[in-house]
């Protein structure tokens, strides 16, 4: 390991910590003032200035291997190489003048056939635990032995840049060169700038092997039909994926290829900002284990003891932690081939029925799309419900063009026979003020009558706008509650905010419409 990062330039430190423990990395941590031990044993750590990621900084060096094959844009933006290399010269050299670097060698993905070997090389002891929370552990002394890294992450917190005259935008960067197999970040502390890098990386090398890249939670149940959930922040993915019935097999990234699901990583990072042991006992549990890092949490100085309900440092508080910190877990993060994917989104419209089934046409217009919708307060001037699309519910992620990643969903769809379906989460009986949110008892219900073929004699009404087949029946569910029409008093009010709702839905699709067919782009809302 030395000799190889003697090859990359760095030649000077004078320890090289390698694949340390969690106990020796916690003690690493807290000798050089990283962190501080709470009461209950986590690792609480301060990430400063950036406590969450800064998709502005991210930039991917434009070559002849990426130039034909990256969607160029707002989220995949280009450098040239020789900015890249300048930064990495800069990195080098500021790795030289350190007296101790932490290094990991991992995996990302459970799969052997299309895992990642990754080398992560770290400045700071905390990072170097994050990772081993984040990414699949190697116990096999010879797996360590005879290890290669596909690629490589060099992280430089201190190290800032000099924004536009390195250029860059700001002090911070997050660069990948696909062509030298590398990552480098730096100016910034943020954790999740290393596990959503290499999400990435997998995104963009996946596809070309037949593999789809997800963002997405899955789990298997007792007869090994395992699942897939998509979802962004605010939809319920973390908690309908957690299933007392079912074993998790992720939470968050995972690939499906002809054998079946794999999830990328080898454990989870939480969002625990007002977390409670009522609502989420499980992820809410691993705030106070050993092992666990916790990212810009308030706690008391004397006591040790953390609150999650208070966000002063920022809401966007995190918990890293291996997966079998949490009890229903499946030890081999991999599932068969899925039955049911589903989408999940929170319409505050009050517009989309409860629970739909969407053709392979369907299905790739509404992956494209990743809909949800922001409600008022969750952020700053936003005061009635407002639409968010995400498109494959990971547009920062995703290096190929979303139908790229769209097409291989209805390949995989049509060969399993897995149904597709549009669970809302959202409102019902108007939008946003006027209606009442689902109850999570009658959302729980439609997913579990889906995920075990209940619906497959329910009675279906076509959507007159946007086309879809909904379930107008579901065991143990109102029928009151499955038309989302009926459910108005106001039927005029709902036909005005269901074309308002599918106006957004087209204006967003045209970007994406040169790179998919044309019975994709006629599988949106017709009315």
């Amino acid at each position: 390991m030395k000799a190889e990062l003697a090859a990359l330039g760095i030649k000077n430190p004078s320890t090289y910590h390698h694949n340390l423990t969690a106990a020796r990395l916690i003690e690493e941590a807290v000798r050089r003032n990283e962190g501080h031990l709470t009461a209950h044993g986590a690792l609480i750590v301060d990430t400063g200035k950036y406590t969450g990621r800064s998709p502005n900084d991210k930039f991917t060096v434009k070559d002849g291997e990426t130039s034909d094959t990256v969607w160029w844009g707002k989220v995949n933006k280009p450098i040239e190489a020789a900015v890249f290399d300048k930064l990495l010269a800069r990195a080098i050299d500021y790795y030289n003048k350190k007296a101790e670097v932490f290094v990991l060698d991992c995996y990302a993905g459970t799969d052997p056939e299309f895992r990642l070997p990754v080398r992560v090389i770290n400045e700071c002891a905390w990072h170097n635990l994050f990772a081993r929370n984040m990414f699949v552990r190697i116990e096999d002394r010879a797996d360590l032995a005879n290890f290669k890294p596909g690629f490589t992450i060099i992280h430089a917190p201190f190290l800032e840049a000099k924004g536009t005259e390195d250029g860059v935008n700001s002090e911070a960067f997050v660069l990948v060169n696909f062509s030298k197999k590398l990552v480098l970040i730096g100016g910034t502390k943020y954790a999740g700038e290393i596990k959503k890098s290499v999400f990435s990386v997998m995104n963009y090398l996946l596809p070309a092997k037949g593999v789809l890249p997800m963002h997405c939670s899955s789990n298997i149940g007792p007869d090994g039909d395992s699942a897939l959930f998509f979802g962004l922040s605010g939809t319920g993915k973390t908690t309908l994926s957690a299933d007392p019935k079912r074993k998790l097999i992720g939470d968050d990234e995972h690939g499906w290829s002809d054998a079946g699901v794999f999830n990328f990583e080898g454990g989870c990072y939480a969002k625990v900002i007002n977390l409670s042991a009522e609502a989420e006992p499980e992820i809410y549990k691993t705030t106070q284990m050993f092992g666990t890092v916790l990212e810009n949490v308030v706690f008391d100085e004397n006591t040790r003891e953390i609150d999650l309900n208070d966000g002063k440092l920022t809401e966007n508080t995190r918990a890293s932690y291996p997966i079998e910190y949490i009890p229903n877990f499946e030890p081999s993060g991999r599932g068969g081939n899925p039955s049911s994917v589903v989408f999940l989104t929170c319409d505050a419209f009050g517009v989309l029925p409860p629970i739909s089934k969407l053709t392979p046409e369907q299905a790739q217009y509404h992956f494209i799309s990743g809909y949800t919708a922001k409600v008022a307060g969750t952020e700053r001037g936003v005061k009635e419900p407002s639409a968010t699309f995400s498109a494959c519910f990971g547009a920062p992620f995703m290096p190929r063009h979303p139908g790229v990643y769209a097409k291989l969903l209805a390949e995989k769809l049509s060969k399993e026979g897995a149904n597709a379906w549009l669970l809302n989460t959202g409102w019902a009986g108007g939008e946003y003020g006027v209606g009442s949110r689902m109850k999570i008892k009658h959302t729980r219900a439609m997913l579990n009558a889906a995920l075990e073929g209940k619906l497959a004699n329910a009675e279906f009404k076509k959507h007159p706008v946007f086309g879809f087949e909904y379930a107008a029946s579901c065991p143990d569910v109102p029928a009151e509650v499955m038309d989302p029409r009926e459910s108005w008093k106001d039927k005029a009010a709902y036909d005005a905010k269901a074309k308002h709702l599918a106006d957004l839905f087209r204006n967003n699709f045209k970007q994406f419409e040169d790179g998919v067919s044309e019975a994709v782009k006629n599988a949106g809302p017709n009315g």
